[in-house]
């Protein structure tokens, strides 16, 4: 897997919680890099960012007030 800079990566042993953070781009692609303890590592879980699309975002309004029917 390609290792970019500036990426976080994780342990995956919960009694380890080791943490990297990565200085310089890796040009091989392979498997998953392996913490000290031996387990495999991943990297930290960054939700997408949709900015193409925000435009169609509507603000939430208040609801309108409605009559009970008697006038």
């Amino acid at each position: 897997m390609l290792m970019k800079s500036g990426e976080r990566w994780h342990c995956i042993n919960p009694f380890c919680n080791c943490e990297i953070l990565v200085e310089s781009d890796s040009s091989v692609a392979g498997a998953s890099p392996r913490c000290v303890c031996g387990a495999a590592m991943k990297r930290n879980y960054a939700p997408p960012v949709f900015k193409y699309l925000d435009f169609l975002r509507v603000e939430d309004t208040a609801p309108l007030p409605r009559h009970c029917g008697k006038e």
